[in-house]
């Protein structure tokens, strides 16, 4: 009976009665390895993430959004809903937080109260 090409040869290292694995069965098991890290890789991807790459994402989606509107003005609100992002309060005040900081940085400017530019 052959084994479909998919199936990895059995990782048995050789024991006392019998004879090692061949260098084909060390390389099946190597690659049934590597694909069983592979799958456990791509299968993360839909798995929770980590505030800290939440936080590095918005950031990020916000400096974005300033780049590719350099002449427009946004108010935190309008960049919310630009973004996609919920409008609750907090929320609000969390992305006035990061505005502040980014103003700090010297990557924005305010051109009035409440409202943010790329600096240019």
């Amino acid at each position: 009976m052959t084994r479909p090409p998919h199936e990895p040869a059995t990782c048995a290292r050789g024991s006392s009665g019998s004879p090692p694995p061949s260098p084909r069965q060390k390389l099946d098991c190597e690659l049934a390895a590597t694909r069983k890290v592979i799958n456990g890789l791509a299968l993360c991807d839909h798995g929770p993430v980590s505030a800290e790459t939440t936080t590095a994402t918005v950031y990020q989606r916000i400096v974005t959004t300033f780049n590719e509107h350099p002449e427009k003005v946004f108010r935190v609100r309008d960049l919310h809903e630009h973004l996609v992002l919920p409008t609750d309060e907090p929320s609000i005040n969390v992305t006035r937080s990061r505005l502040g900081r980014l103003v700090r940085q010297g990557l924005l400017e305010q051109p009035g109260c409440g409202r943010y530019q790329k600096r240019t």
